[in-house]
């Protein structure tokens, strides 16, 4: 089945997979009846997979109402994304809806996905960070023309959406895992182990994701490996991390990573890829 090239992440995200898929896509399994991805973020490995059942998890809720919006009416997504302005007063203005809870939910679920993605587009380096209120809190991005309405991608996510069986959960990862059936693949890329004691990448949802979490994710994956459930998993290259997952089938592969705000830090930094099974 040929895949469509206009199916592409419609949200820029920390820790996008976009500049590893060419390493990521040689160690997927050769076929894949059943995938899930239980931290879609950005879905760069979805979207390029584009299996044609999958089971799909994310712990930011406002990420998943981007997604089912796209699914269930994407022009009106369109059509509100073409009136937004690319103003720091109206950023600002946008960014602070959140702060006033009642007024939030009292918006349509189209005018969440569209604020978010606004939002995405505009703000600076295109991060998705809360604060523990969970409120959106990066700053103005001052982009000259930023690509707020990317019509023809919205369209092919929305029609690789309904012709395929996608099903979206926002919940918490373990649960998702559960939802795996003997046979399934499964993709983790979860917010990644810190390669220092400033660098943390786990302010996409409230709440962040530490150390007791990644030990509770490979115990996670013990179970998958129990179950015969063949999973591929992305993190940062931290002793930690190579020793948490000794026992398995570790590559060290290099990631560009351009969020950091001392520009000088930007670059290639070590990331491991982690799986139970052997290349066919």
């Amino acid at each position: 089945m040929a895949k469509n090239k206009s199916v592409a992440p419609v949200v820029k995200w920390v820790g996008g997979k976009r500049q590893l898929l060419d390493e990521i896509t040689p160690m997927l399994p050769k076929r894949i009846t059943s995938y899930c991805e239980p931290f879609l973020g950005g879905g760069a490995v979805l979207f390029s997979v584009q299996p044609s059942k999958a089971i799909v998890n994310d712990l930011n809720s406002d990420l998943i109402t981007v997604y089912r919006v796209i699914r269930d009416d994407v022009e009106s997504l369109i059509e509100s994304l073409k009136k937004h302005e690319n103003t720091s007063e109206y950023f600002y203005a946008i960014r602070d809806l959140d702060r006033d809870k009642a007024g939030y939910q009292a918006l349509s679920q189209v005018e969440k996905a569209s604020r978010t993605i606004y939002l995405n587009k505009t703000c600076f380096n295109g991060l998705f960070r809360v604060n523990s209120s969970g409120e959106f809190n990066s700053p103005f991005g001052h982009y000259k023309n930023p690509n707020i309405v990317n019509e023809p991608v919205l369209r092919a996510v929305n029609k690789y959406f309904n012709t395929k069986n996608i099903e979206f959960y926002n919940e918490d990862f373990a649960e998702t895992l559960d939802r795996v059936g003997k046979g399934g693949f499964v993709y983790l890329d979860p917010p990644y182990d810190p390669v220092s004691d400033t660098a943390s990448f786990t302010g996409y949802s409230k709440g962040g994701f530490d150390r007791d979490e990644q030990i509770r994710l490979k115990r996670c994956c013990d179970e998958l490996s129990k179950r015969n459930v063949k999973f591929l998993l992305s993190n940062s290259a931290t002793e930690f991390i190579k020793d948490l997952y000794q026992d398995y089938k570790v590559v060290i592969v290099k990631a560009k990573r351009a969020i950091n705000s001392d520009a000088t830090k930007r670059g290639a930094i070590e990331e491991v890829l982690v799986r139970n099974y052997g290349i066919e």
